[in-house]
């Protein structure tokens, strides 16, 4: 008997090789519009699919496939008696093989100046049909979406045929890609007033936030995560994957070489230096107390150095993540196998990118936060002006209070953290911590608050403690007697015109 195969593909990576694959295995081939001439160009054998129907692709194209001889190809089930006589009855051949992707909907939807009648016209009807019929029929039919997938899948043909749980999973990942597509389509039409997301590819964790808990890590279909593990001796766990997140999202917001320690997905300590090891131990001295059981991260290559400071100095570290490693660091690692190694490659995160989380049985979702302050966004509100280097460490000490928990308070000297007071219910509080984290090393630094001061109280706080420039985003009620206060203890207060929330 000999097996059919219907192929129809908006990307076309690919689909000459597994077609003549396909045609040394012995499959007819059937295949519409732009892939047929795709395929017969590169001289493939293929049955337009008008031949097979008997009836003409029409509308412009919007009506190709949607034919009972094609879909009982797909649909009638080979085991059953009844269904096998019924197609022969109807002169139903089966379909053995769907390979389809979709229309590229999203791609013309982002395109500048695009219409919303294009829009329509990228509205996949037939893909998305064959794929839920032959997913369906998984039992029996064979069914691809992913050009990446076409290898293996050759690879099991020519021992005779796809494998049951190959097929089942094959199928497993139409349904989602379809789930997605449309979501795309609903968030594009209402103008994001609907809107779903796919999870994919989950990763069983250690355990959630306390180990009574299970946790898992998803990706998002359409965004996988630019992220490799390294080395992993122990399983992470979701708190794990939370911190690893603050951290590297911390040292992306810095064009220098930069290390960040983390707890409970706050900074315990973070500096810029020349030399990213440096930079590392500056990090680390900056609170050493709260840097146990710790995750590291760097912006620039983790070198061997990096690895020995963790050894000699016996740090308890959870995670490591760089975007890249020294081969000998990565074998110094390997006495430390309990540390897990990340490696991911992305650097600048993107505004684009949605964040969620649930509350309230529903879903909260926002852009992530990439707004940069500069210098230029900078105002003195002060008699008193800051220095040049009072200026670079509160242009420092304002990206390190954003990846902070409010409300927030954070102390810098020479581009270094030397206190950070996190989560409190009161900003003074959080003044407080700060100023007892750095102890004699808050004389003469600089403090970054992520929200406006709605008292002096803050300030006073400060000054006491030796504070000699504040950096704030204003927009208090009482903006001028904080100014005041300010200006009374001579400290140059700038602000920043945006807030710095964490929750």
């Amino acid at each position: 008997m000999i097996r059919r195969a219907l192929l129809s593909v908006s990307d076309k990576h690919g689909i000459e090789d597994f077609a003549r694959g396909l045609i040394e295995l012995g499959y007819e081939i059937i295949s519409t519009g732009g892939t047929q001439k795709t395929l017969e160009k590169a001289n493939i054998p293929v049955t337009p699919v008008e031949k097979v129907t008997g009836f003409p692709e029409c509308f412009d194209g919007r009506l190709k496939t949607l034919h009972p001889l094609i879909f009982g190809g797909l649909l009638f089930r080979r085991e059953d008696q009844k269904h096998v006589a019924e197609a022969k009855k109807l002169k139903v051949e089966p379909i053995d093989l769907v390979c389809v992707n979709l229309y590229p909907f999203e791609e013309t939807a982002a395109k500048p100046g695009i219409t919303s009648e294009e829009v329509i016209e990228q509205i996949d009807i037939g893909g998305p049909s064959l794929l839920r019929a032959a997913a369906k029929n998984a039992e029996s039919v064979t069914v691809l979406c992913d050009p990446q997938d076409y290898p293996s899948i050759l690879t099991e043909l020519k021992e005779g045929n796809t494998k049951p749980e190959t097929r089942t999973r094959l199928a497993q990942k139409v349904f989602l890609h379809t789930a997605a597509y449309d979501c795309a389509i609903a968030r594009t039409l209402s103008d994001g007033e609907n809107t779903g997301i796919a999870l994919t590819n989950r990763m069983k964790l250690r355990y959630g936030e306390n180990p009574h808990q299970w946790g898992a890590f998803y990706e998002l279909k359409g965004s996988p995560p630019d992220w490799m593990v390294l080395q992993e001796e122990k399983q992470m766990s979701y708190l794990n994957i939370l911190d690893a997140d603050g951290a590297w999202n911390l040292v992306c917001e810095f064009e220098e070489p930069t290390a960040a320690c983390i707890k409970h997905a706050n900074p315990s300590g973070a500096a810029s230096h020349s030399d990213i090891a440096e930079a590392f131990q500056r990090a680390y001295d900056a609170d050493r107390l709260s840097a146990f059981g710790v995750i590291i991260a760097l912006n620039r290559l983790c070198t061997e150095r990096v690895i020995a400071k963790i050894i000699e100095q016996k740090i308890f570290v959870e995670i490591i993540i760089a975007p890249s490693y020294e081969p000998a660091a990565l074998e110094l690692l390997k006495k430390k196998s309990k540390i897990r190694v990340i490696e991911n490659h992305c650097l600048k995160p993107n505004a684009e990118v949605a964040s969620f989380r649930t509350a309230l049985g529903g879903m909260l979702v926002q852009n992530l936060d990439t707004r940069v302050v500069t210098e230029k966004d900078l105002t003195c509100t002060t008699e008193t002006k800051p220095t040049k280097d009072q200026v670079r460490d509160l242009l420092f000490a304002w990206k390190i209070v954003k990846h902070t928990k409010s409300n927030a308070i954070v102390f810098v000297k020479d581009v270094c953290t030397v206190g950070i007071g996190a989560g409190q219910t009161s900003r003074v509080d959080s003044t407080i911590i700060a100023a007892r984290r750095a102890g004699e090393k808050a004389k003469g630094a600089v403090m970054a608050s992520d929200a406006f001061f709605p008292f002096p109280d803050s300030v006073e706080a400060a000054a006491k403690e030796g504070i000699a420039a504040i950096i704030q985003p204003g927009g208090s009620m009482r903006d001028a007697e904080v100014i005041a206060k300010a200006n009374e203890l001579k400290i140059p207060m700038v602000t920043t015109g945006v807030r710095g929330f964490r929750h």
